[in-house]
């Protein structure tokens, strides 16, 4: 998460560099004396930033770089306004209807989380397209044009003031309108649906969604490891492939532990640096749940510093009795109002046919879940 924070710096500083080689191509201020001095654009900006005398109009504090930036910011945040009003006042009815301390900020805490941890990778990965493509040899480990590229911004931005002052109003105004945008759920409606209550109000009981398959339903057999081939879900990017759900159980089928490995970027999301990502090898997430047998099919599961309910909806079986496919439902809500909801479609084999998946769809469909984001269109489809 670091590196990506690095890599949404130089991103956000790359955008404030261009904003203001548009500034520069502006028409000039007229002189205010006869006397005319020519001088290159990065010297009038910097003698405009300390109260220069050779321009006219403006005086100290002139700063249209800043006026603009904070322009887009007010235009961000009176665009998706409404969405954020809705939010607030979404969070203002869970919290008058009781729900206080840990149980209140902990979801809030793990939906904030997610909703700003989407616009840090996103930059991220695109960052790293950049790097592997840019022109020149290597310098050490870098190509020569992205070196140069960073060494033009970072001097863009030790001498000019008025750069160092937009930049970090650019960086919140693309925050402003990314979160509001995945609150209207306009970004992605598999992976950055941020909206509460979107579509449906809270969440289902496990009794309204739960098939006729899980009749007789062994945890024993949930053990091992599972391929994600699609889902619906905030806790998780687009970006990544190879999805795996690698279940260990323990206290006699009591306790489990989720091992959640994914391997990022795609190479169809990233085919210049897929493989020489930090990630290019996997990384790993530990969730931890429990499991009550007098409740069968319904987990209790824990991470990211939320506890929700993970429905194991449906299961297939192989020849042998076997679980070999499965439609996860996880769904957190307070106050009646749904926070979040989660949706994994699994199988034991990392292959899928189009056949297979459009038979898991129907049989979300059939177990009441598509209005929640189980249907083709809410649903990204995992590289393998």
């Amino acid at each position: 998460l670091g590196l990506a924070r690095t890599m949404l710096l130089a991103h956000l500083l790359a955008l404030t560099c261009l904003s203001s080689c548009a500034a520069f191509a502006s028409p000039p201020i007229a002189p205010r004396a006869a006397h005319v001095r020519i001088a290159p654009p990065l010297l009038l900006l910097e003698k405009d930033a300390v109260g220069s005398d050779t321009e006219a109009g403006g005086g100290d504090g002139d700063n249209r770089l800043l006026l603009g930036a904070a322009a887009s910011l007010g235009l961000a945040t009176a665009i998706h306004l409404p969405a954020f009003a809705q939010f607030a006042s979404q969070w203002a009815s869970i919290s008058a209807a009781g729900v206080s301390g840990e149980d209140f900020w902990a979801p809030l805490r793990f939906w904030a989380f997610f909703a700003i941890g989407h616009p840090l990778i996103k930059p991220a990965v695109w960052i790293g397209e950049v790097l592997h493509t840019a022109p020149g040899p290597l310098v050490g480990l870098l190509p020569l044009g992205f070196v140069l590229g960073n060494l033009a911004v970072l001097a863009l931005l030790a001498t000019q003031p008025k750069v160092r002052l937009a930049a970090p109003v650019v960086s919140a105004a693309l925050l402003v309108n990314f979160v509001g945008g995945g609150l209207e759920g306009s970004v992605s409606s598999s992976d950055y649906n941020l909206a509460l209550d979107d579509g449906v109000k809270g969440c289902p009981a496990y009794e309204q969604v739960r098939q006729p398959s899980m009749d007789g339903f062994d945890i024993t057999k949930y053990d091992g490891r599972w391929y994600e081939h699609a889902f619906h879900d905030w806790t998780q990017f687009s970006e990544v492939y190879d999805t795996t759900f690698d279940i260990e159980l323990s206290g006699g089928g009591t306790r489990w532990l989720d091992d959640f490995g994914v391997k990022g970027p795609s190479p169809r999301s990233a085919p210049a640096s897929w493989d020489k990502s930090p990630v290019a090898n996997g990384a790993h997430y530990f969730l931890t749940a429990t499991y009550d047998p007098k409740t069968p099919g319904v987990v209790q599961e824990s991470g990211f510093g939320a506890t929700f309910p993970n429905y194991i909806v449906d299961v297939q079986k192989g020849a042998g009795g076997e679980y070999t496919e499965a439609l996860q439902f996880q769904c957190l809500q307070r106050g009646g109002v749904r926070i979040f909801e989660g949706i994994n479609y699994l199988t034991r084999s990392p292959d899928i046919s189009p056949a297979q998946l459009a038979a898991m769809h129907e049989r979300a469909r059939v177990a009441g879940i598509a209005p929640y984001g189980a249907n083709p269109t809410d649903t990204h489809t995992v590289e393998f």
